[in-house]
C-alpha cells in the first residue's frame, strides 16, 4: 500500500514537473528566461496582458498631488537590475523629459511595488527608473494631447529605451492602452511642504520644442518666438538632470567622470529659476550625440534629453 501510494505521488510529481517543462518549451524559454520573466518565481503570469474586457476610466477621480516624504523602500542609490546599475535622483524638481511610455497590467496586479505599496492597475500610478519615490507627474500623450497625473511608486521599465511605465488605467486615460506604446511628455509636480496644489505653478513651464529638445538656458519668450527659434536650433548637448541644489548637480557630474573619465565633457548650467542643469557635450553632429545618448542610457544614467544651448 505504501509503495503504491509512493508511486502515485511520484507519478503526479513527474506529471506536474513535465507540465512545467513543456510549458517553458512551448513558450520557447530557457531556464534563465523563465527566471527573468517570473522574477524568480514571484509572478505566476509570465507575459503581461490587459484585464479581461475593456475598462472605463472617465469616472476615476484625478489625483491631487501633495507633498510626501520619500518612501523608505525603493530609493536606494545606486541599485542594480539584471547586472546594470541605476541611480536615483535626489529631487524631482524641474524634471521634464519626453520619450516612450509603455504600460503594465495583469501580471503585476496585486503584487508589491518597489516602495512596498500594492500595485493596482486601476489606479493612476507609474514606474520610473530614477525619480524619487513617490513623485507626482503630469504625463501628456503627444499624439492626442491627453494628460493624466500619476504617482510614481515603482521602478522600471528596464527593457528597451522606454522612459516610463504607466498603470493600465493611466494608459487608458491617455488612450494608448490598445497600442501598447505612446510618445509622451513627462513633467514633475513637486508641491512645497504645507502648500496647496496649484496646477499652474507646480508643472514646469519649459517650452516644448521639437525632436525631444529642451533649451539648456530657460528663456522668457512667447510661443511664436519658440516656434521661430526652433527651426534654427542645433542640438549640441544632452541633459541628464535638473536640481535645486548645486551639490546634487555636482554629485551627478562626479558620477559621470567616474563612469567615463575624461572622454566626456560635463557642464553645470545654472538657470534663471535657480535650477542647476547637468549637461554633457557639446557634440559636433547628430550621430555623435545619438551615440552618447545610447552610452549614457546603457550605463544607467536614465534617458538623456537632447538640448540646444540658447544664448
Amino acid at each position: 500500500m505504501r509503495i503504491t501510494n509512493m508511486l502515485f505521488v511520484v507519478s503526479i510529481s513527474l506529471l506536474v514537473l513535465n507540465g512545467c517543462m513543456s510549458t517553458r518549451h512551448v513558450l520557447g524559454q530557457s531556464d534563465a528566461d523563465y527566471e527573468k520573466a517570473s522574477a524568480g518565481g514571484r509572478y505566476s503570469i509570465l507575459q503581461d496582458h490587459a484585464p479581461t474586457g475593456d475598462i472605463k476610466v472617465d469616472h476615476l477621480p484625478d489625483l491631487i498631488p501633495s507633498w510626501e516624504q520619500k518612501s523608505r523602500g525603493g530609493n536606494k542609490s545606486p541599485y542594480e537590475v539584471w547586472g546594470k546599475k541605476y541611480w536615483v535622483m535626489d529631487s524631482a524638481q524641474g524634471y521634464v523629459a519626453e520619450g516612450t511610455a509603455s504600460w503594465y497590467g495583469k501580471k503585476f496586479h496585486g503584487h508589491k511595488t518597489s516602495n512596498g505599496e500594492t500595485y493596482d492597475m486601476y489606479n493612476f500610478s507609474a514606474a520610473h527608473k530614477s525619480l524619487p519615490l513617490p513623485t507626482y507627474l503630469k504625463v501628456t500623450n503627444l499624439d492626442n494631447q491627453r494628460s493624466v497625473i500619476v504617482r510614481v511608486n515603482d521602478r522600471g521599465p528596464f527593457h528597451g529605451d522606454r522612459l516610463i511605465d504607466l498603470s493600465y488605467a493611466a494608459a487608458a486615460r491617455l488612450d494608448y492602452h490598445k497600442k501598447g506604446l505612446a510618445r509622451v511628455r513627462v513633467e514633475a509636480i513637486t508641491p512645497a511642504q504645507g502648500s496647496a496644489y496649484s496646477p499652474e505653478e507646480s508643472v514646469s513651464k519649459t517650452p516644448v520644442l521639437p525632436l525631444e529638445a529642451l533649451p539648456a538656458k530657460a528663456l522668457d519668450i512667447s510661443s511664436n518666438e519658440v516656434s521661430n527659434a526652433s527651426s534654427e536650433l542645433v542640438f549640441s548637448h544632452l541633459q541628464l538632470g535638473a536640481f535645486s541644489a548645486e551639490e546634487s548637480a555636482d554629485r551627478l557630474r562626479k558620477r559621470l567622470f567616474e563612469a567615463f573619465d575624461t572622454s566626456v565633457n560635463v557642464l553645470i548650467n545654472k538657470q534663471d529659476d535657480g535650477l542647476y542643469k547637468v549637461l554633457v557635450g557639446p557634440f559636433d553632429d547628430a550621430s555623435k550625440l545619438g551615440e552618447w545618448q545610447q552610452k549614457l542610457q546603457q550605463e544607467g544614467f536614465g534617458n538623456p534629453v537632447r538640448v540646444a544651448l540658447i544664448p
